[in-house]
């Protein structure tokens, strides 16, 4: 606002200015972390300045209408903000960005009759696979492969561990033949069994919930 409004004064009409000064005020408006009653009274101050002063491009000419999607959403500000808000920045480039893989891509995966459906049970899954990648990645299940996880088990392991064969206990000192035979890798005892201190494997928190029915499209 401290630049580009110096910067055209004098080189366009007033009320072009005017327009500019309008909604540069609105957007700063709306991007404040906190919002009062107040602050949406200026809101919808500059709003209405900026929608009187803009008909000075439909009189010069520069324009035939003034449907444009981001202007238009301009009007909604006042009631989302009283519903839901500050929007704290929010930006509206963010839909975009998000329009290839929320609408094009589920687009083509449908069968272009009543996709709407189709689209939203599409990102629905999508979603929830993403939100058991996280939930797998925080418990360190995507960390390396089945394999890599048995060898580095397997080098945690003492000597003592595991149960060697005859003819090589004769070549250990006598105080370790002496010693009675290590349970097996994976073999419970029973004390183990009846204390049940024990538990196969880990606990899987996450709910994924598919369709129970097929449905024709």
């Amino acid at each position: 606002m401290k630049v580009y409004l110096p910067a055209i004064k004098g080189h366009v009409p007033t009320d072009v200015v005017r327009t500019f000064r309008a909604f540069l005020e609105f957007c700063f408006l709306v991007r404040r972390n906190i919002i009062t009653e107040d602050s949406l009274n200026e809101i919808q101050d500059a709003l209405t300045r900026f929608h009187h002063y803009r008909k000075i491009f439909d009189t010069l000419g520069i324009v035939d209408t003034f449907s444009l999607p981001r202007q238009h959403s301009m009007t909604h500000y006042v009631d989302q903000i009283r519903l839901f808000g500050a929007p704290n920045g929010l930006c509206s480039s963010i839909t975009e960005s998000k329009h290839i893989k929320a609408v094009k891509e589920p687009w083509r995966w449908s069968s272009k009759n009543q996709a709407l459906g189709q689209m939203l049970l599409a990102n629905q899954r999508l979603d929830k696979l993403a939100a058991s990648r996280v939930d797998f990645a925080e418990r360190g299940m995507l960390v390396g492969t089945a394999l890599s996880s048995v060898l580095t088990a397997l080098c945690k392991c003492s000597l003592s561990t595991f149960v060697l064969p005859h003819t090589q206990r004769q070549h250990l000192a006598p105080e370790v033949e002496n010693q009675p035979d290590a349970p097996v890798i994976g073999q419970r005892t029973e004390d183990e069994v009846d204390n049940g201190e024990i538990v196969d494997g880990p606990t899987i928190l996450a709910n994924v919930q598919l369709a129970k029915t097929v449905r024709k499209w």
